[in-house]
């Protein structure tokens, strides 16, 4: 294995799931703009900003990923490292995805629309308008997207200059701004989620919430990769044949510490702002907690952290590529309940109401999402060739 490793050359597979994947995003999005024109456009891009908060949370939880292995000078997971950086070099085409909510956003944030307000909350949103202005809004995003891009295209570029020169010099680059780089990264994120999800009540406001995010997406890169690991274990072109089952168990392991720390996060969050009973805060989560929502919320604490927490304690399923995989597919589709969860109950406060959108939108831009990856993973080497602890980590064995 490991010599085959080092003689992979560029991986020039993918051209058709890339061509099906982006005709499916195309054709999703299509009908989400078409549901827009001709039904409800506030609850088309609600529909959309779900979608759009899912995918670029798991890329920008990838990128986190990628920046925390650097940091802590892991070995082990260098083989998985070349996927890694895939995921979040589609930010990109997130910056194009953005634009419908920028187009759009008076019809999704109350605030963009002063107009509209009356009473306490517009007092409240007048208060806030130096932060909440359209304006500013966007070169916030703008200055998201810097970051985010700067730093996957940074560890991208010096990964695949590596395969051409060798050396350790450039692992010590990826390894100081991998470290460097984590600071901001949660920052512009936090920021993030308290712009895109967050202001969406402009009366609510939790210290948490950007953490609550990461939690959900960061598991999500973890399953990500398990799930496309279990897929290309049998293609000797991909990385998935090159991880053995110590790979997968540790993939395993981190799924199960971050399914624990969801819970954590969403438990913490809620009981604070219950114990302190604070009336800007509490309506939030009486919303969520009544009516139809109550018992989505009920869902989640069963099966996004309950069910997954004692499946994945079971030793044999962390070892095991298609039952963990099966495991990750599950939390990948709770965690968007999950976020459906936070913003939907904005528009319909008595329940759930599912339209076509919402599948729609999600398809769409996942599409999108997965045929930017694709592409930019076309060309390139499944696993970092030349990187000195690579022969390292493809014999993995835990101590």
């Amino acid at each position: 294995m490991k010599t085959g490793a080092m003689k992979l050359g560029p991986w020039e597979g993918g051209t058709r799931a890339r061509n099906v994947a982006g005709a499916v995003g195309a054709a999703g999005l299509a009908l989400t703009l078409l549901g827009g024109m001709l039904g409800d456009p506030r609850r088309a891009l609600y529909a959309y900003l779900v979608a759009f908060v899912y995918w670029l949370g798991i890329a920008v939880g990838a990128l986190i990923l990628l920046g925390a292995l650097h940091a802590s000078s892991a070995k082990w997971p260098v083989v998985l490292r070349r996927f890694l950086e895939a995921v979040p070099a589609s930010l990109p085409a997130f910056v194009v995805l953005f634009l419908p909510l920028l187009a759009g956003m008076r019809h999704v944030f109350s605030w963009a629309d002063l107009g509209s307000l009356e009473g306490e909350l517009r007092h409240l949103v007048e208060h806030k308008r130096p932060y909440l202005n359209v304006t500013f809004f966007a070169v916030r995003a703008a200055i998201y997207f810097a970051v985010w891009i700067g730093v996957s295209h940074l560890l991208r570029a010096w990964s695949l200059r590596q395969d051409e020169v060798g050396g350790f010099d450039l692992t010590r680059r990826q390894r100081r701004l991998g470290a460097g780089s984590l600071p901001l990264l949660a920052l512009t994120m936090s920021f993030a989620a308290f712009d895109w999800m967050m202001s969406l009540d402009p009366r609510f406001f939790s210290t948490i919430f950007g953490v609550y995010w990461f939690a959900g997406s960061f598991l999500g890169a973890f399953c990500l990769t398990a799930v496309a690991a279990a897929a290309t274990r049998d293609d000797p072109a991909q990385f998935g044949a090159h991880m053995n089952l110590e790979h997968f168990h540790s993939l395993g392991k981190f799924m199960l510490a971050f399914v624990a720390f969801w819970g954590y996060i969403a438990f913490s969050q809620f009981m604070l702002i219950w114990i302190a009973n604070v009336p800007e805060e509490v309506p939030w989560y009486i919303v969520r907690t009544s009516g139809g929502w109550r018992w989505v919320g009920v869902f989640l604490a069963v099966f996004h952290f309950v069910v997954p927490f004692f499946l994945l304690l079971s030793r044999p399923r962390k070892r095991d590529p298609r039952r963990l995989a099966r495991t990750a597919v599950w939390l990948l589709l709770v965690h968007w309940l999950d976020l459906y969860w936070l913003v939907m109950p904005v528009l319909s406060e008595g329940g759930p109401s599912p339209l076509p959108w919402d599948l729609t939108a999600f398809v769409g831009v996942g599409g999108i999402a997965a045929a930017f990856t694709l592409w930019r993973m076309h060309g390139i080497a499944p696993v970092p060739l030349r990187d000195p602890y690579l022969a390292d980590s493809m014999r993995y064995l835990p101590p």
